[in-house]
């Protein structure tokens, strides 16, 4: 497996990501027209602020006082792994992607660069035993 993250990095301009500004209805819309379970989002800067996943959509729809306008930022997980940086040793990202399907990747400054996707820590993987 290479050392270089970049190797495995799918872009942002890739990359399906959600606005922390959107509502919580225009997010699930969003969410739904992609067909992914779970979202990186990002501020108005580009700054990576968490992810978003179906489950935090459905929790926050089952509670009786659910307001639809709110910010999507309002629910998004606390417990989602950080994103790693263009410096976080292929290892780690290894291991944080055992836990979630993609691992969020950062610049110095928190700007989102993109994911690296499980499938293709696997690919790599897989290429190397055969």
């Amino acid at each position: 497996m290479k050392d270089n993250i970049f190797f495995y990095l799918k872009k942002k301009g890739d990359v399906f990501y959600l606005n922390s500004f959107l509502s919580i209805e225009q997010g699930l819309e969003e969410m739904k027209k992609s067909g992914f379970t779970a979202i990186p989002v990002i501020d108005k800067e580009g700054c990576y602020v968490g992810s978003i996943t179906e489950g935090d959509f459905l929790w926050y729809i089952c509670q009786e006082d659910h307001n639809m306008k709110k910010s999507i930022k309002s629910i998004i997980r606390k417990d989602f792994m950080p994103a790693a940086s263009i410096t976080t040793p292929m290892s780690e990202i290894l291991n944080q992607s055992l836990l979630q399907n993609y691992v969020p990747v950062v610049d110095d400054r928190n700007i989102f660069i993109g994911i690296i996707t499980r499938k293709v820590i696997l690919e790599s993987l897989f290429t190397q035993i055969a």
